[in-house]
């Protein structure tokens, strides 16, 4: 099954803990289709806090959404994640964007994540790799979505 996931870190070298974290899936045989560039982005919901470096994957894996949110939360708590404020500082987060056109909504996990076509930090990402897939519940692709976001929060592009 395809997905998109969104990687963030603010903590410790945030460049490093995002390639860990794909080096994380790989071993678990999550197999990275796309790989947007790393942006740099302010802090959202809790401001008091340093900024994020984002960026959104398209992966492959023989897993179930409840699987593969079993397996985020691993490497999450691997790399060292511990619980805090939140929407507080983290040293990576990884969360389920889409699973293909998958509409989930349970207690543990919403699909399509939810605030996706509100979160510039998610879009910018994922409009580079993907701008024509399309939101299984507006039915609008991500380009459309980026275009009119509301959302004028920085997200700057972290050059090589």
């Amino acid at each position: 099954m395809k997905y998109f996931l969104s990687l963030g870190s603010n903590i410790g070298d945030r460049k490093r803990n995002l390639a860990q974290a794909l080096t994380f899936l790989k071993k678990e045989k999550v197999e990275s289709l796309k790989i947007s560039s790393v942006y740099e982005t302010k802090p959202t919901d809790f401001t008091l806090q340093p900024w994020f470096f984002n960026q959104v994957v398209e992966v492959e894996a023989d897993f179930y959404p409840e699987a593969l949110l079993s397996l985020t939360k691993k490497i999450e708590h691997r790399m060292g994640r511990k619980p805090t404020i939140q929407k507080g500082p983290r040293i990576i987060d990884i969360d389920i964007l889409l699973a293909e056109t998958r509409i989930i909504r349970t207690k543990k996990l919403e699909i399509p994540h939810p605030r996706l076509e509100k979160r510039n930090f998610v879009l910018v990402p994922f409009e580079e790799i993907s701008p024509e897939t399309v939101h299984p519940v507006l039915n609008e692709n991500i380009e459309n979505l980026l275009k009119k976001s509301k959302d004028r929060s920085v997200v700057r592009l972290i050059k090589e």
